[in-house]
């Protein structure tokens, strides 16, 4: 969580997400340009690598920029050859890019490796107790913290649609959870990945994170630390690495969110569109995974949900981020303030790392269904919060959706 916690804990603590006053979802333009790095070096701001064009559409050793991709670069004042070598890993911020239309994701081949990607960590994003003391909607008592357990190897037999968020910011590589679900536009082909909004956007003090990637299964046979340590990248990475090439969050989040408090979680989700680095076999996320789950933005009230199932990949103390965990629970109201949606909230040891993660609930037709996002959480672990998905919510994947329909 977290915004990177905005409902899971970091190594350093949990955050709360942002929120935003606009109500019009953020739409991101992605360049579909693709790299290979000559070398990578994993942890920190700079872990960036080297990178020379790979062999492309319009020749050997050469990349092929769509012309209205050129414009629009140009427009932003991004040189891709400078950022090819480098540029990206420069936050400073009158350049970061941070609108809705701001959004730019080229794919570097190679960048995350399995070492980049297992030393990344858990974005800060947890709340004090006294930041939700004072609310003046309607808030249960605290759960009773409910232990996480481990999801069962192979993960892809036991939760296919997981997998995890990676992505490079000011304070280094990160790393949430997230979600394949279900495109109505593209029926059984779906590319898209739900997270967590401060898991793709730093907030109303921030900008677009760069480099954002997901990987469905992440160490599908659940090693430990020290056999990952020395995994080939195909057992780190069963099913690839899928790039976003589209981003949308909602507007609440890029206007208001931060990176403690609550501010902005009520609105802390995002929509990725996704397409393979080494261009895929022609086969949509869905398909290559062989799941994907439908998203409810008509979840009862809190009082009307049975149970919920909370998962994803906790790396703050006592967990690593390397392996999938989950808690089940009856979930409670959280309110943050009285003008914002009410939060469901459930017990749960899970920490930062989980931000992100998928909430599953029975649906109207009573299969799974994902009704939440991991988003805040206490600076010491116990429960965590996630928006109750509505119109905003939906008006955020239905702009992913349509614009990629049909393809």
């Amino acid at each position: 969580m977290r915004s990177i916690w905005a409902s899971f804990t970091t190594r350093r603590g949990r955050r709360s997400p942002r929120r935003r006053t606009s109500p019009l979802p953020v739409v991101a333009l992605a360049a579909a340009l693709a790299f290979a790095t000559t070398a990578c070096q994993s942890g920190g701001a700079d872990a960036g690598a080297e990178a020379t064009p790979s062999a492309a559409a319009g020749g050997e050793g050469q990349i092929t920029i769509p012309d209205d991709i050129k414009e629009q670069l140009k427009e932003r004042g991004i040189d891709i050859d400078k950022w090819r070598g480098g540029a990206w890993k420069k936050w400073d911020q009158e350049d970061w890019l941070r609108e809705a239309q701001d959004y730019i994701n080229p794919i570097i081949a190679g960048l995350w490796n399995p070492d980049r990607m297992r030393e990344a960590q858990d974005p800060d994003r947890g709340v004090d107790e006294s930041d939700v003391s004072g609310d003046q909607g309607v808030t249960d008592p605290a759960p009773d913290p409910v232990d996480a357990q481990a999801v069962p190897p192979a993960y892809n037999a036991n939760a296919p649609e997981a997998g995890k968020v990676f992505f490079d910011s000011p304070k280094g590589t990160m790393v949430c959870s997230a979600t394949v679900v279900k495109d109505p536009a593209n029926p059984g082909r779906s590319n898209l990945v739900w997270t967590a909004g401060h898991c793709v956007h730093a907030g109303k003090k921030g900008g677009w994170y760069r480099n954002l990637a997901f990987v469905p299964a992440y160490n599908n046979q659940g090693m430990d630390a020290a056999r990952l340590k020395g995994a080939p990248k195909e057992q780190v990475t069963p099913y690839g690495v899928w790039w976003a090439d589209w981003a949308q969050t909602s507007d609440q989040w890029i206007a208001q969110g931060g990176p403690t408090g609550g501010d902005g979680a009520p609105y802390d989700f995002a929509v990725l569109h996704v397409k393979p680095e080494q261009g895929g076999n022609g086969k949509s996320l869905e398909e290559t995974v062989g799941s994907a789950v439908a998203v409810d933005f008509n979840a009862p009230a809190v009082p009307q949900v049975n149970a919920v199932k909370a998962i994803g990949y906790p790396a703050a103390p006592p967990y690593d981020g390397q392996k999938l965990y989950q808690c089940q629970d009856k979930p409670g109201r959280l309110s943050l303030s009285d003008s914002a949606p009410t939060m469901y909230r459930i017990g749960c040891t899970m920490t930062g790392g989980s931000s992100g993660g998928g909430w599953i609930a029975a649906g109207p037709d009573g299969k799974p269904a994902l009704v939440s996002n991991t988003s805040i959480g206490p600076v010491e672990s116990g429960w965590l919060a996630g928006p109750r998905l509505g119109k905003e919510a939906k008006t955020v994947f239905d702009g992913v959706s349509q614009k990629f329909a049909g393809r």
